[in-house]
């Protein structure tokens, strides 16, 4: 009996996971083109280094340190206008793809930056001591050194962005945790709970050990 309960639900479950899975792309592709220069940004802005200028440092820390600090259930409340104004429609994937990628940006961002740091002062003072270009410098050594760990960033933000998904579920934005909202909370249905939690813990253990070995194949140490 279980098994055609799974069977009847199927097509909303794949549907579901269609709607998670464009959610994520979409917000992520924004973290990995906004969130990854604004994490070099945050760290060739600091003191010591060659575009040093504290207080653009100081506006994208605190601004950076504003959106971490919401929680994303709050945070996903609060940009329901945004969302209206910018695409007229606050219900569906697309709709809370906004404030996904907006809680993604800062989060990648820090994990960049946090990335960069633990690279070897030495490495850039060497570089700069043979007339290396500020942009040569962040294209051949910071981002080839702190790739494992900027990979690592990645995986944890695709990870993280499945979990918020999965609360957009409940201001209508679909995905896996609107089906478990409809169909495992207000049905009491607890296997379709247990069937949807199956799922979202293969699919972050895949995504964890694809990143684990993207990071281990480019870590040169």
């Amino acid at each position: 009996m279980w098994l055609d309960r799974i069977q009847t639900t199927l097509p909303e479950l794949l549907k579901a996971l269609g709607e998670t899975a464009w959610m994520v792309g979409i917000s992520l592709a924004f973290a990995l083109v906004v969130g990854i220069p604004l994490g070099i940004l945050l760290f060739v802005t600091d003191r010591g280094l060659f575009f040093q200028n504290l207080a653009v440092r100081r506006v994208l820390d605190f601004v950076v340190n504003i959106v971490r600090s919401l929680p994303f259930i709050i945070l996903l409340v609060a940009l329901i206008p945004l969302t209206k104004f910018l695409l007229d429609n606050t219900i569906g994937p697309t709709a809370a793809s906004v404030s996904l990628s907006v809680a993604a940006i800062p989060f990648l961002a820090r994990l960049v930056e946090t990335s960069l740091r633990e690279i070897p002062p030495g490495l850039i003072e060497a570089a700069e001591a043979c007339g290396a270009k500020p942009l040569r410098i962040i294209v051949s050594i910071l981002l080839p050194e702190a790739l494992p760990g900027i990979i690592q960033g990645i995986t944890l933000t695709t990870i993280s962005l499945i979990g918020f998904s999965a609360m957009a579920g409940i201001v209508g934005g679909g995905g896996v945790g609107d089906l478990a909202i409809r169909f495992g909370y207000y049905r009491y249905d607890n296997l379709i709970m247990i069937v949807t939690i199956v799922v979202l813990i293969v699919i972050v253990q895949s995504i964890q050990a694809l990143g684990n070995q993207l990071a281990r194949k480019t870590d040169k140490r």
